[in-house]
């Protein structure tokens, strides 16, 4: 299905590009044809070089907008983020309500460190499109980090609002009220997770926090029990429950636990305490 929206939205740029511009175009046209081609097939190097080649047969297109948009999104991709970046702010320079670009620029930001850039274009996506969900997903996730927890409720509840079995959404949102101590609500958001998303052994191990910052050792013991029974090669989940037991005083458990995440590959010079509480 993605993929179908890709090449329909390649294709719907393309149809952009032939209305209203004069034959003597056609090369400009053509090139950037044969870039999403190159981009389609995972060719990055030459779709970037011939984006490149694009931009200089047509400087003043207002298409090179788009132009620009996928170029960073390659630039992106090759992991040359301050390119990307330069070349998705030309593109809003030329269209700067293009949600999509936005979009793409507040992630880089996001992975770059740069949350108060990230929180301005994820901003000016709401002000076009107050419904978005990327937009008020991450805008909340900023806010939390801001520990803006009143401002990252109202984004949280819009997006639950609109889609309530948001995985995202729901699962920022019962952090937020974990963080908050609002453990009931936090604790029936995990449940419509879980209910969800049965298969999914990360929601047990965050509930089975939670239920251990309620004080409730065996209910997140039951949870990681089936967190385990999920995935049980992940190392970290033995040690979690390792440490419930130790809480509940089954020694002999919890060594069991820490030798099997030994066997899945954590340092047993990490875990010397836990196997001295063993004793």
């Amino acid at each position: 299905m993605k993929n179908q929206m890709a090449r329909c939205r390649k294709y719907g740029w393309i149809v952009l590009l032939c209305v209203g511009m004069p034959m003597w175009a056609q090369t400009y046209r053509e090139t950037v044809e044969k870039a999403f081609a190159m981009a389609e097939k995972d060719s990055l190097v030459q779709a970037e070089a011939l984006f490149k080649e694009a931009l200089k047969l047509g400087p003043s297109y207002a298409y090179n907008a788009v132009v620009f948009s996928r170029l960073g999104a390659i630039q992106q991709r090759l992991n040359r983020p301050d390119e990307a970046l330069e070349s998705y702010t030309y593109s809003l320079n030329i269209a700067p309500k293009s949600i999509q670009t936005l979009l793409d620029r507040g992630a880089l930001y996001l992975n770059q460190e740069n949350p108060d850039r990230a929180y301005m274009d994820y901003c000016e996506v709401l002000d076009l499109d107050s419904d978005n969900e990327e937009a008020l997903l991450f805008r909340a996730y900023i806010y939390m980090k801001r520990r803006d927890y009143k401002a990252a409720r109202l984004d949280y509840t819009k997006l639950l609002s609109n889609n309530p079995k948001h995985y995202n959404g729901l699962l920022g949102m019962a952090l937020l009220n974990q963080k908050e101590k609002r453990y009931k609500e936090a604790f029936e958001h995990y449940a419509k997770l879980v209910e969800a998303y049965p298969e999914d052994a990360s929601l047990y191990v965050a509930r089975a926090e939670l239920e251990q910052e309620m004080g409730s050792w065996e209910l997140a013991l039951l949870d990681m029990d089936e967190a385990i029974r999920l995935s049980p090669s992940t190392a970290e989940n033995y040690v979690a429950r390792a440490a419930i037991y130790l809480h509940l005083e089954k020694k002999v458990q919890a060594q069991a636990d820490l030798e099997k995440a030994v066997e899945s590959g954590t340092p047993r010079s990490t875990l010397q305490e836990m196997f001295r509480q063993c004793k």
